[in-house]
């Protein structure tokens, strides 16, 4: 869920991913790999540092679409519920976006 995330971030501050992965420090081939999920275990909370800085939102907010977080008590359970409707409502949105008027 985090790339998806990272994802719809990027796109809504309409940020090319060579842009980002400029401002991230990182090559746009591991951009690209993050964000399609290839590589999603890989994400650092160093780099959601970066992230949070380059687009002004606290780690935490990030990390709530984090699935990799102890999931075993409940309301990890719960979190990890609302991000998944959350994610749903930006994909549809970013889809919305996409067709034709």
């Amino acid at each position: 869920m985090l790339h998806k995330a990272l994802r719809h971030l990027r796109r809504y501050h309409q940020m090319t991913q060579e842009d980002l992965a400029k401002r991230l420090d990182i090559s746009n081939n591991y951009l690209s790999e993050i964000e399609s999920g290839k590589r999603a275990h890989a994400i650092t909370v160093d780099l959601l540092d970066r992230y949070a800085a380059v687009f002004g939102v606290p780690v935490s907010s990030l990390m709530l679409f984090s699935e990799q977080l102890d999931s075993t008590r409940r309301s990890e359970k719960v979190r990890v519920a609302i991000a998944a409707k959350v994610l749903k409502v930006l994909d549809w949105v970013d889809a919305d976006e996409k067709s034709p008027a």
